[in-house]
């Protein structure tokens, strides 16, 4: 493995842990709690928007912190570091909840979990943004991760449904994810180092802010990164459901999940390959079309359509890959163009507003989700629901994300920052 190769290798090692949350926190933690622990599914959706609300602010509070840490270590490698006690212990309490737990507990220890995830993927990203230069070889850091990211989601649905699913599953997750983190940030801080020749120049807080409300592809890439987000968090949160309740299969749950993510896993290098021939903004456009096409059929699956959705999931985790490797690299497109119009190195708080807007269209299009489907009269412990639960969860699950996706690729279809914009910004010196 060549230099370059093993520094892209090792930066993207911890998001197989991270990613282990991922899936499990939105997708099996909240039918955990109301089943097993009898948590009103109104009162959950609650809790996740009131932690996105704060994130509003934790989020750009890390950003900022990260582009102003000076040390010997780097600016993004410390927060990462620091953030595994945090992450690791709340992990355990989340997933591995005393039988008395209720809505506090959960309320509590959800907060603390994605307030060290904020102070581990803030800089994180920001300092995959900082690692290459390149148009094409961003694609290739955030491909590495989010190939790695995939792993790690594909590895924590074979433990969770190897382990019988519920609480025991939840707990081989935890156990996993405490064990993996620590190991893979060594392994991270060794192996990619942080560029030493970032920009220093730091705005007033005006100035700043200023700067990114005028810089119109952050702004526009930003509203579609939102409204994609939102439009899968629906699935995400709805797969369960709408794989027991919708098609009476429960299940088939674990063998689709892992049809999805071997299919998203596969399709990572096909996007790389077609982004390194066509400008990053029009392929990612392409992909969504392409997953709107296939996810209209989910609409008129019934009990027993299994065969169907298995080849909806493996068409649509064809897709995933562009969702998760072409955004990023087109973000660290734009935080290049700030960094020439104003000098400053400002990747910490880009990335931060990233993951507001990552956080809050996934909980914000879940928690809404939770309480349409309680309002409907969907109940998650109940044996059967009404015609009128059943549709309203199949318009949750598939008709509401294909309209956010093509909101999202209206928006992207002219984005400005192409690749030979990209090479003309960066002929341009940056301002001393």
């Amino acid at each position: 493995m060549s230099r370059l190769r093993l520094s892209h290798f090792g930066y993207a090692l911890p998001a197989i842990p991270l990613a282990a949350l991922y899936l499990p926190l939105f997708s099996y933690l909240t039918p955990f709690y109301a089943s097993e622990r009898a948590v009103d599914l109104a009162a959950l959706g609650a809790v996740w928007i009131a932690i996105r609300l704060f994130d509003a602010v934790s989020d750009p509070a890390v950003g900022w912190l990260s582009d102003r840490t000076p040390g010997r270590f780097g600016r993004r490698r410390v927060w990462l570091a620091a953030s595994v006690p945090l992450v690791a212990i709340a992990t355990w309490q989340a997933f591995v909840p005393p039988a008395d737990a209720g809505l506090g507990h959960a309320a509590l220890w959800l907060f603390l979990l994605t307030l060290g995830w904020t102070m581990a993927q803030t800089p994180y990203f920001a300092w995959g943004a900082e690692l290459e230069e390149g148009y094409a070889e961003r694609t290739q850091v955030t491909a590495w991760r989010e190939g790695f990211v995939l792993i790690g989601t594909l590895l924590a649905t074979l433990i969770y449904f190897a382990m019988g699913e519920g609480g025991d599953g939840l707990r081989a997750i935890a156990v996993t994810v405490v064990v993996a983190l620590p190991l893979t940030v060594v392994a991270a801080v060794m192996l990619a180092g942080e560029p030493a020749d970032v920009p220093s120049v730091r705005l007033t807080v005006r100035a700043g802010w200023e700067a990114m409300r005028d810089n119109g592809p952050f702004r526009r890439l930003l509203a579609a990164w939102f409204l994609n987000g939102a439009a899968n968090g629906l699935p995400v949160t709805l797969f369960l459901f709408f794989v027991e309740h919708r098609l009476a299969a429960p299940d088939s749950a674990g063998p689709l999940l892992l049809l999805y993510f071997l299919a998203a896993i596969l399709g990572v290098p096909a996007w790389g390959w077609l982004s390194a021939r066509a400008s990053k903004h029009r392929v990612w456009a392409w992909a969504m079309l392409y997953a709107c096409a296939v996810f209209a059929s989910a609409l008129f699956l019934g009990p027993g359509d299994v065969i169907a959705f298995g080849v909806i999931c493996v068409l649509t985790g064809a897709a995933l890959g562009a969702d998760l490797s072409l955004p990023p690299s087109i973000q660290a497109d734009v935080v290049e163009l700030d960094r020439r119009r104003t000098g400053a190195g400002r990747a910490g708080l880009f990335f931060a507003l990233w993951q507001v807007a990552t956080k809050a269209a996934l909980a914000l299009s879940s928690g809404f989700a939770l309480m349409a489907l309680s309002g409907a009269g969907f109940d998650a412990a109940a044996g059967s629901n009404d015609a009128t639960a059943l549709t309203a969860l199949a318009f949750l699950y598939a008709g509401a994300p294909i309209v956010l996706k093509l909101a999202a690729v209206a928006l992207m279809w002219g984005f400005p920052l192409d690749r030979q914009a990209v090479a003309a910004l960066r002929s341009r010196p940056a301002p001393v």
